[in-house]
């Protein structure tokens, strides 16, 4: 058993399925999308960004691309939240549904990361 793997896939499927958990809901309401759940999935992501960095394969490079996306994403989706409430004049549809479309984007590069990273699992050989 490889115990970098163990980890860095934990924190990946960890990371994918936080995300999977905010995102989840109805878009144009709020109440469906709690504000911790969103931050602890950027500061998994965060971890998963970190753990990807040693990687200097190829599918390497790709796996960290695709977090630094979700990372954007879920920063961007943090801010439009932030300012929609102490900048505008508080959550309103249109920026509720930017809040959960930019993790739904989070969450698809999620998705693409955890595929690479289960396809070069079962690809690699003992």
């Amino acid at each position: 058993m490889n115990t970098e793997k163990v980890i860095s896939g934990f924190f990946f499927i960890l990371a994918m399925t936080i995300n999977f958990g905010f995102f989840y809901g109805d878009p144009s309401n709020i109440e469906y999308h709690s504000a911790y759940e969103l931050f602890a999935a950027i500061i998994i992501n965060l971890i998963a960004t970190v753990l990807k960095l040693g990687d200097k394969t190829q599918l390497g490079s790709v796996l960290l691309a695709t977090s630094l996306v979700a990372d954007i994403q879920l920063v961007a989706s943090a801010s439009v939240w932030a300012l929609a409430l102490y900048v505008g004049h508080g959550l309103n549809n249109e920026s509720t549904l930017a809040v959960v479309s930019l993790s739904g984007g989070a969450l698809l590069a999620n998705i693409v990361s955890v595929l690479l990273f289960i396809g070069d699992t079962l690809k690699s050989k003992r």
